[in-house]
């Protein structure tokens, strides 16, 4: 019983940091699809492309954890009515802490969102 434990018990821990990494990547995925919507949604509502870029910076910025390294949210698409604009960020999450089964020292997460611009409104 004893030699099955001492067998078992690192690949026991080294599954379970396994899963604790999936965890985190999955955490990091969502708050960034979740911080390119609101910043996407935010630079809609804006008037001119300076202020949308602005605005979308902003908001992905406070709605990101500190604790992920992110690019500033970039805007694409034609500022015009009727339009579609969307929003790209980048962040780097740590994995450093899980370094006993051979994961690279961190990992990079992708978020793009897209907003149609009202038609019927004054954009400048």
């Amino acid at each position: 019983m004893a030699v099955e434990m001492v067998l078992l018990t690192p690949a026991m821990v080294a599954f379970l940091l396994l899963v604790i990494a999936f965890g985190r990547y999955v955490a990091v995925r969502g708050e960034v699809e979740s911080a390119s919507r609101d910043a996407v949604r935010a630079a809609s509502l804006e008037r001119s492309s300076g202020a949308a870029i602005n605005s979308a910076q902003n908001t992905a910025a406070a709605s990101l954890s500190a604790r992920w390294s992110c690019q500033p949210a970039q805007l694409g698409g034609v500022f015009a009515a009727g339009e579609i604009i969307s929003v790209h960020l980048e962040c780097r999450a740590s994995l450093s802490g899980l370094g006993l089964i051979g994961l690279p020292g961190s990992v990079t997460v992708d978020g793009d969102s897209s907003a149609p611009l009202d038609l019927y409104r004054r954009t400048g």
